[in-house]
């Protein structure tokens, strides 16, 4: 059996903007479908709201996200970006700390990679880790 599993971020309101700073950030290509495109009888929710967006990287990673009535938050959920370029990892932190919260500054860690960890401004928990440490 052949599988994949995807991030899917759920937003009130702001799916749009946040797709928008992922795909700066990570770059690859965005395709959002809104409410509007779809409409179904007795749908909450803004018109312009994104019913369903993709974001795919370059390297074949994609993140889903979506505007959900009703939702209040993101959950448990942390999103681990990770490889083996740890200067390539350390631009995706400072990037996604714009506007955010640095939990974890990205550094050398005890296990032997960089690792830092980041909640942006849209309240999505990132852990970047990879690339090879001196420790």
């Amino acid at each position: 059996m052949t599988f994949q599993a995807t991030p899917y971020m759920q937003f009130n309101g702001q799916a749009s903007e946040a797709l928008d700073f992922y795909h700066d950030v990570f770059g690859g290509t965005l395709d959002v479908m809104r409410y509007k495109d779809m409409p179904m009888e007795g749908m909450e929710g803004d018109p312009e709201w994104v019913m369903h967006g993709s974001l795919t990287l370059d390297n074949g990673v994609t993140f889903f996200a979506a505007d959900s009535p009703g939702s209040h938050g993101h959950g448990n959920v942390a999103i681990c970006v990770w490889g083996d370029d740890a200067s390539q990892l350390e631009q995706f932190h400072s990037r996604l700390q714009e506007g955010g919260e640095v939990q974890i500054p990205f550094e050398a860690s005890p296990w032997g990679a960089y690792f830092g960890q980041v909640i942006d401004s849209y309240g999505i928990v990132w852990m970047l880790e990879g690339g090879e440490s001196d420790k």
